[in-house]
């Protein structure tokens, strides 16, 4: 091993985006969670917001939201550069247009029938950027009957029959405990941001690109839904969590508490009766393959359960882990405090100009061992000078363009 290897992770970590322009028009949480990922990685993330309604509605999403700067906010919008813009306004378009001139994207999440109106299309800024990519994270796309719908992610997971697979057999529809929908999106967008600009720097062609919830929220149906349309499988929700066809895959209670369990692979089973200290379930037949074990799920799952309540969850836990996949359950509090999450440097803290210091879940991606820095998120038109200035206003316009009320400039403490 080299000496450069044996120091670890480099003191400024690479930043595999460095170089990626991205202008913003996002809202709440779907594309803000997008462009996190982008902004960690090192892009430069123009986050544009309307000072005359307050900002983004995110920096206003109770609780812990005090003047304009949510905790919700903080999560999705550090490393971005905030610039408080009337795009209604003649000049603020004219900005706008300056700011695609240099971008190699532009995203936004609005409503499916706006992107238009609005100009933020290929069609309306192609002719001032032939490069641009204008991604579209809409509810549900922009040219159908329901581009002008609002939605939202528990919508989402409505209509695209999550809610029927959640939950315990004798329980109402129930959602995913996140907002899976609108996370899932936002991936999809940058992702798709991404690929069209390594596209467009190739060929010199900008393109729209369409990443609607409704889509991602159909898409993430997957393998029950290929299991559906081809052979007529009906998902349904199976008690304790469990997996829909493999046993045992669900929630077992222990003396103390609850552990998840998973045996998905052949050798797994065995594996599992050794270490429950039943070799002879290894070939009962009842239990000795998967097919059996699905036959039999209700049968399974009792005779494991009384074994697993002879322990507590931890003395469970230190027969099973690493020889099969399995996990107490958490609360969030739990997650966040375990020693593995400790060890993987899980939660991050950045300097705040009020707080000091916050705690934010990090970026899951590293780079050569590298936690991604961050920080902090802007305050409303944080960076509007700056930005402008970059775009060739001197100071007397700038002035102008805040004494018309086309920006906004934050003012320091």
């Amino acid at each position: 091993m080299s000496d450069d290897a044996a120091a670890g992770p480099p003191a400024v970590p690479i930043r595999p985006l460095e170089g990626l322009t991205v202008v913003s028009i996002e809202q709440y949480g779907a594309a803000p969670f997008g462009t996190m990922y982008l902004a960690d990685l090192g892009a430069e993330v123009i986050k544009i917001e309307n000072h005359k309604a307050g900002g983004e509605m995110g920096r206003h999403v109770l609780p812990y939201a005090e003047d304009g700067d949510s905790l919700f906010f903080q999560t999705f919008s550090c490393n971005k550069r905030g610039l408080a813009l009337d795009l209604k306004r003649p000049r603020g378009r004219e900005i706008l247009e300056r700011l695609a001139s240099r971008a190699d994207a532009l995203i936004n999440n609005l409503r499916g029938d706006l992107p238009g109106t609005l100009g933020l299309d290929y069609a309306s800024l192609g002719a001032v950027n032939p490069r641009l990519v204008c991604v579209h994270l809409s509810a549900y796309g922009r040219d159908n009957e329901r581009a002008a719908w609002p939605g939202l992610d528990y919508v989402m997971q409505a209509e695209a029959g999550y809610l029927s697979m959640t939950g315990e057999p004798d329980s109402v529809p129930t959602r995913f405990g996140l907002s899976i929908v609108d996370f899932m999106g936002g991936l999809t967008a940058a992702l798709a941001l991404v690929s069209g600009v390594m596209r467009a720097r190739a060929s010199g062609q900008g393109m729209d690109i369409d990443t609607p919830l409704y889509d991602v929220a159909m898409n993430n149906l997957s393998y029950p839904a290929t299991w559906h349309l081809n052979e007529g499988f009906e998902p349904k929700r199976v008690a304790r969590s469990g997996h829909p066809s493999l046993v045992p895959s669900e929630l077992y209670r222990t003396a103390d508490g609850w552990l998840f369990v998973m045996a998905n692979k052949a050798n797994f089973w065995p594996a599992l009766c050794r270490a429950m200290e039943r070799l002879e379930w290894i070939d009962d037949p009842l239990m000795r393959d998967f097919a059996a074990r699905y036959e039999n799920r209700d049968e399974v799952v009792r005779r494991l359960e009384a074994v697993f309540l002879t322990r507590t969850t931890e003395a469970w836990l230190e027969k099973l882990a690493g020889v099969l996949p399995c996990a107490p359950v958490n609360d969030v509090a739990g997650a966040l405090a375990s020693d593995f999450a400790e060890h993987r440097r899980m939660v991050q803290e950045v300097a705040h100009p009020e707080r000091g210091t916050m705690r934010l879940v990090r970026q899951p991606i590293t780079v050569d061992g590298a936690v991604m820095p961050r920080r902090a998120a802007p305050a409303l038109g944080a960076d509007t000078a700056a930005i402008l200035a970059e775009l060739g206003y001197d100071p007397d316009e700038i002035e102008a363009l805040e004494a018309d009320g086309t920006i906004h400039r934050a003012r320091e403490a």
